[in-house]
């Protein structure tokens, strides 16, 4: 397979051309790799990776606080050494990613204007305008990021990449939409380019010749104002002229973030087009990422020319021994990666960063599975990814496992959570925990609906409760009439609807389900009692752009602030400012949430060892169920 096969970039010899793409960490109070980030960096290269890009450095504070890691103290460069050592030990080449700062898109307060390349908005305040850096700001940066670079080498890194894409700082010197500068840094696209140039050219100067210079750029942004591919590709030969060894091609800005790091709702090798684009132009190599998670997908992106290497970013997280499982012809044993993106949702909400599908992720030394009594007899109730994940725990710490489910298949509410096509992702999900499931020793029981005194019969040294929550029908006159159903009846196929559909809550379900329905339908609304669309959704801002777009694009009609009084004679009657209207609907869908369901619980809790996890104890999402199922098996 040619994604297997040896490549270079300049000097750098790589194993493969699998990258793991930058991601950031949490770091050490001093912006140093942490221990558990050095560790999780390990585990990646260990699991086959030919070349790891680490998140950003930033190369000084003088003009932000610290964002992501820090480079410049004694501390961090013994980490960045140690962390070149732990990679280079697992057969990997370790490519440290440096930025000047993130400029506008700098984390900050209300009343402390951050630095750009000129005064336009602030993104996290709007109205809140920046500071531009002076001439003299700007050549202590490009000094700076000399100066990393150097330390960088000299800490054992194998390559650097410059942090220029995605509306960070370096793009905004790059882009006529935020740069409004009148010197020689602002203007036209070479004197846009200016900075960028200077620091490769200082960081040539600084590494030698031959030490890989890598630098990733957004040639096409996807918003109104952004880049557009004519002068993508003309930044790239800019680029390519100014010495740099490889071009890693990103597209969008947080204006589209989802553009950039993609969400369930995206198909697969939507960055790619752009990255083919550009190589065409180009004789270094292109590097190309977003959701190349399918081993076919990678494979034939290389063979086909339209790039020379593949990242993968959250599949990394999902599942550090990709390259592994793609060598052993275990392709079927891959973890796919959900895009649910709950790993940049933690980063953003101040906490350890964490995989929905992987509870191992970023805890590698944290959550020990070991062996376990061999005697030991676990039983499952329940087949959702939270029973699922339990049972296959118990199995691999070689107990014997039963798990029974009361259905006639497995997957429990992910069945509708990824019956939509547009979150085939989710569907992939519980295909591999099913397959995973039948190949284990697991004694898998469909339609079987246990009772408690059976459970009590059978003796189980530890019993899991996975039993899932069932959806709420309100108390609404008429949700009795035959066009009234469950949203979940629709989304798993169970029963069709009609030209004219209405969908009564708006949360992450009720929006979900009207976009699947407006695939066929005429018509398709949304009725919400809340002021607005998605404000029970606790989810990453990328995907609340990518659902809403998609809502958007879908041509879905909204009504909030609206309360619904009753089903009759194929419409819907609702309250809205005060009046009461109505609308034709040939099906209404509920999605009113969930209710847990704890019944057998309930009964048994204090009569044998066990636990309850997933939508059983609080309805939640993935992340909780999976993390549940895991951890209440880990412990036994």
């Amino acid at each position: 397979m040619k994604i297997l096969e040896q490549t270079r970039i300049a000097n750098m010899k790589l194993r493969n051309r699998i990258y793991m793409a930058p991601m950031g960490t949490q770091t050490d109070a001093d912006g140093s790799f942490s221990d558990r980030s050095i560790r999780y960096y390990e585990e990646r290269a260990k699991g086959g990776f030919g070349l790891i890009i680490t998140g950003a450095n930033q190369v000084t504070m003088q003009y932000e606080a610290k964002a992501c890691n820090v480079l410049g103290s004694a501390k961090s460069f013994e980490q960045l050494n140690f962390l070149a050592r732990r990679i280079h030990n697992q057969g990997a080449k370790l490519c440290v990613q440096l930025t000047p700062g993130l400029g506008r898109m700098q984390f900050t307060t209300g009343d402390v204007r951050p630095y750009s390349a000129s005064e336009v908005d602030s993104f996290w305040f709007p109205g809140l305008k920046c500071k531009a850096f002076s001439l003299d700001d700007i050549k202590f940066l490009v000094q700076k990021m000399a100066e990393g670079a150097a330390t960088a080498k000299r800490a054992g890194a194998d390559a650097v990449e410059l942090h220029g894409y995605g509306g960070y700082l370096m793009d905004q010197f790059q882009t006529s939409m935020w740069n409004k500068r009148t010197d020689e840094y602002g203007g036209s696209l070479e004197n846009r380019m200016r900075f960028s140039v200077e620091c490769v050219q200082a960081i040539r100067d600084a590494v030698g010749p031959g030490f890989p210079i890598l630098f990733k750029f957004t040639p096409y942004h996807g918003v109104e104002g952004g880049r557009e591919m004519e002068e993508g590709i003309a930044m790239a030969k800019i680029l390519e002229q100014a010495g740099v060894d490889a071009l890693h091609v990103d597209v969008g800005c947080y204006e589209a973030w989802y553009k950039a790091i993609n969400t369930v709702y995206q198909p697969p090798m939507v960055q790619l087009p752009v990255a083919y684009e550009i190589k065409k132009q180009v004789s270094v190599p292109v590097m190309s990422q977003g959701k190349m998670q399918n081993p076919s997908d990678a494979e034939a992106a290389l063979q086909e020319g339209k790039a020379d290497m593949i990242g993968l970013g959250h599949m990394a997280i999902a599942d550090p021994y990709w390259v592994q499982k793609v060598k052993k012809n275990q392709s079927y044993d891959i973890t796919p990666c959900i895009g649910c993106n709950e790993c940049l949702y933690a980063g953003f909400s101040g906490k350890i960063m964490q995989c929905a599908v992987n509870p191992l992720a970023f805890a590698e030394d944290y959550y020990p599975v070991p062996a376990g009594d061999p005697s030991k007899r676990v039983l499952v109730i329940g087949g959702g990814p939270g029973g699922m994940m339990a049972a296959l725990t118990a199995e691999g710490r070689g107990m014997q496992v039963e798990l029974w489910e009361k259905r006639n298949e497995l997957g429990g509410l992910l069945l509708a959570a990824g019956g939509p096509r547009f979150k085939k992702d989710v569907k992939d999900y519980v295909d591999y925990l099913v397959g995973k499931l039948y190949r284990s020793s697991v004694k898998v029981s469909l339609m079987k609906d246990g009772s408690a005194e059976e459970i009590l019969r059978g003796n189980y040294d530890k019993v899991i409760f996975a039993t899932g929550a069932t959806a709420v029908m309100p108390p609404i006159k008429g949700i009795d009439q035959s066009f009234v159903t469950g949203a979940n009846d629709l989304l798993t196929g169970r029963k069709a609807y009609g030209k004219n559909v209405v969908v009564v809550g708006a949360g992450l379900v009720g929006c979900e389900t009207a976009c699947h329905c407006a695939e066929k339908a005429d018509s398709v609304t949304l009725i919400e009692m809340l002021p607005e669309i998605l404000m029970t959704t606790s989810h990453c801002k990328n995907n609340d752009q990518a659902l809403r777009q998609l809502i958007e694009d879908c041509k879905i009609k909204i009504v909030t602030g609206a309360k619904v009084l009753r089903f009759e004679n194929n419409k819907v009657f609702y309250e809205h400012e005060g009046k009461e209207k109505s609308i034709e609907a040939d099906t209404v869908a509920i999605a009113a949430g969930y209710r847990s369901n704890t019944q057998l619980y309930d009964a048994l809790c204090d009569k044998v060892d066990c636990a309850l996890v997933g939508d059983a104890e609080t309805p939640d999402n993935i992340l909780t169920a999976v993390h549940h199922g895991f951890n209440s098996v880990r412990c036994i």
